[in-house]
């Protein structure tokens, strides 16, 4: 297959031009862990494998490691690199053409090659996405280029018709139940999403986006929902004989606190609501914190264009498309176990116990009835807690074990240090407080996932437990998990923070990780500092500033733990700025930040491209 008449003048280019410098180079007889080790430090997906006199022999990738262990069973302690590496190394010349790199890559049907120098030692590889790239870049800029604007409608149409088919699922619920006004209230829901997706797909063009693009995506979407989601709320109008705009505030804040899982409730008790209702405020809340607009677009984007969807998705992350498929499945295999349980715990109503079965894992925190706890015992309670830590562990913890895969060095640390920081928390708020044990340990677990269910009276804690639960909430859990907060690798990654003190350590290869500290250090000083401007608002109120900031706190990190003042007493005004604070954690402030700061979305693009 010869590309010089046809192809664009980028193929004639120099391999050494695009390769990737930077390589991860080991022995041949070193052991799977240290290699894993390894390509977590130097964020790499492949190593070159050399043989005792340093020639070059053969490439392990990231994918040899989860197949070949996973599928032969074998021991990852005692397997080495030579053992499952791809061999003879497939390479090229440094001096070699980007067309002849091409060419040898179709041949060979592999996606990268080692670029070896004169004295053949690798120096780089090259990567077929790369040249794809350059070749998709020239063609662009000879064509009229695509409407970034149409390109995000028809993204957002098609995620608004999935949501839209979601929905129906609750509808259902409630039409078998015979609960027509419930189910006309959702099914109204759910053709308003699908009449909405084909509008804007027939305005849209279909093209992928790039991470800005994808920013909007997700912002407008949850935006969308949210607003959509008042739908059943003001159809069904629980709220009593009230006007307009305060029914529109009651609902907006309502849909906030499900599909952000804040869980901040109006309703002290839910069971007077219709129980389909309740069932449609859970499955809203698992919907949400599943992050379903990251599931809907793994579905119809191909894996190559899925890389700048890391750049918005936090902590590690391994293959999209079949992580999010797995997370589906294990969820939903977990809210029928959890479910269960609390049925045999002693909560006789199934649906409910579905309910909270959602609002537990989505770590979201609204209750079916406000006796449940009562009713599920000691022994529910424990599933309870169990429930909440598993909706906080990352989901690539779950996918590693669901896979039987080797979970890496950073995501081991992250729940570590997670599991650590709990057990910790839970002993030293029993000897300020003085509660019982279990209700220490349910109200402890509740803030740090930020499920946010209350066992205990908030307005009675004195300010040390209390600024034990602030920090709890600001923290969150781990990355990638259904937790709100600033999230526990981002912790972690402050303690990177001592290279940038060494010039030697900003000039060996630290500037790579730049932008993603500042994005780090930007977060820190957002999450507790939005929230003031909800407590200024209160305040003027009339409401104890402390206690403002303590709930405005619980809505940007969508733990919902308050004494009250978000409650159904609140004026419209701050009901709405509660809801857009609770929307904003729900998307972790950084798609606001890419958003509006340019600059962090070009080096987020190009270090993805790295």
């Amino acid at each position: 297959m010869a590309y010089s008449e046809s192809a664009p003048d980028v193929l004639k280019y120099k391999v050494s031009q695009y390769m990737k410098r930077t390589i991860t180079i080991m022995h041949e007889s070193s052991f799977i862990p240290s290699a894993c080790a390894q390509m977590q430090k130097h964020r790499t997906d492949e190593i070159i494998v050399i043989n005792a006199t340093g020639e070059p022999v053969g490439i392990v990738t990231d994918e040899d490691i989860l197949k070949k262990i996973g599928e032969q069973h074998a021991r990852s302690s005692r397997t080495r690199l030579e053992d499952i590496m791809s061999f003879p190394l497939a390479s090229i010349p440094h001096n070699s053409s980007l067309e002849e790199a091409l060419e040898r890559m179709r041949k060979n049907k592999i996606r990268k090659l080692a670029v070896l120098s004169e004295s053949n030692r690798v120096i780089g590889i090259i990567f077929q996405h790369t040249i794809v790239e350059l070749i998709h870049g020239s063609i662009a800029r000879n064509k009229k280029p695509a409407s970034s604007v149409k390109s995000i409608l028809w993204n957002l149409g098609s995620v608004t018709q999935f949501a839209g088919l979601l929905m129906l699922i609750p509808a259902l619920v409630s039409t078998f139940m015979f609960e027509v006004q419930v189910a006309s209230g959702i099914f109204m829901m759910a053709t308003t999403l699908l009449a909405l997706g084909f509008s804007l797909n027939s305005y849209g063009e279909k093209h992928p986006l790039g991470i800005q693009g994808m920013t909007i995506l997700v912002f407008s979407s949850f935006v969308i929902l949210v607003v959509v989601g008042t739908i059943p709320y003001m159809y069904i109008s629980p709220y009593g004989d009230i006007g307009f705009i305060e029914e529109f505030s009651n609902s907006l804040f309502s849909s906030s606190a499900a599909f952000t899982t804040a869980g901040i409730s109006l309703f002290a008790t839910p069971e007077t609501l219709p129980q389909s209702f309740t069932f449609f405020r859970g499955f809203t809340q698992f919907v949400g914190g599943l992050s379903f607009i990251y599931l809907i677009m793994t579905a119809f984007y191909p894996e190559g264009k899925l890389h700048n969807m890391k750049g918005l998705i936090s902590g590690a992350t391994p293959n999209l498309r079949e992580l999010f498929a797995t997370i589906t499945i294990v969820f939903s295999i977990y809210t029928v176990m959890i479910a269960t349980m609390f049925w045999i715990f002693g909560s006789e109503d199934m649906l409910d116990n579905f309910s909270l079965a959602f609002s537990t894992l989505s770590t979201g925190g609204f209750l079916p009835d406000s006796n449940m706890f009562s009713e599920i015992g000691l022994g529910g309670e424990i599933v309870l807690i169990v429930g909440m830590i598993l909706g906080t562990l990352p989901f690539g913890f779950h996918y590693g074990l669901v896979r039987t895969k080797f979970l890496s060095v950073k995501l081991g640390r992250e729940v570590t240090t997670y599991l650590l920081m709990l057990s910790g928390a839970i002993i030293l708020f029993s000897v300020l407080y003085g509660a019982d044990s279990m209700s220490n340990a349910i109200t402890i677990v509740a803030t740090s996932t930020t499920a946010g269910f209350q066992v205990v009276d908030m307005s009675m804690l004195d300010a040390t437990p209390k600024i034990i639960l602030t920090i709890l909430m600001i923290i969150g859990g781990c990355g990638f998990s259904t937790a709100g907060g600033i999230k526990i690798f981002r912790i972690l990654n402050l303690y990177d923070l001592r290279k940038l003190l060494s010039s030697s350590g900003w000039k060996k290869g630290f500037v790579d990780d730049k932008n993603e500290l500042a994005t780090t250090l930007l977060i820190f000083a957002l999450f507790p500092t939005l929230p003031l401007v909800g407590a200024l608002y209160l305040s003027s109120e009339g409401y104890d500033f402390y206690d403002s900031y303590f709930e405005t706190i619980g809505a940007i990190t969508t733990a919902g733990l308050g004494s009250g003042i978000l409650g159904i007493d609140l004026d419209p005004i701050g009901k709405v700025i509660a809801s857009f604070l609770m929307i904003l954690g729900r998307l972790e402030i950084i798609l606001v930040i890419f958003m509006f700061i340019p600059k962090l979305i070009r080096q987020k693009q190009s270090k993805l491209r790295k």
